[in-house]
């Protein structure tokens, strides 16, 4: 049976969360699925951090939803440098506690891969930034 593309209605059919950049609401048709994950992955350098920042502050400047950005490799001092190149003052966020920043410290040394993962932890420290 010959595949079909999905028309627009199709595609905005799931309920969507509007991110506020530029572009990526056009793209995804309204933004990123509400209540779901969405994977973000790349090599190193693609921009992975800062699209998550963005997203963080974007949710928080323009539809006042706060935000728990959890970092594993830059610090918060690296990110918020990172971020104030976007043109956005992250101290000023985490004052009015529209951002919440937790670096969580992993030993390059300690980190082995070994099949099923785990995630508790990091949800019950998530759930505990949230608080």
């Amino acid at each position: 049976m010959p595949q079909t593309k999905k028309t627009r209605d199709q595609q905005t059919a799931i309920k969507k969360a509007l991110t506020g950049i530029k572009g990526l609401d056009e793209i995804t048709f309204g933004g990123l699925p509400v209540g779901r994950p969405t994977l973000v992955c790349g090599a190193a350098g693609a921009g992975k951090t800062m699209f998550a920042a963005e997203f963080i502050v974007r949710g928080a400047l323009e539809f006042g939803e706060p935000g728990v950005f959890m970092m594993f490799e830059e610090n918060e001092e690296e990110l918020k440098q990172n971020v104030s190149s976007l043109g956005f003052d992250l101290d000023d966020l985490i004052a009015q506690k529209l951002v919440y920043l937790d670096h969580v410290h992993i030993e390059r040394s300690e980190i082995e891969e070994t099949g099923e993962y785990d995630l508790e932890g990091l949800f019950i420290r998530l759930g505990h930034a949230i608080d």
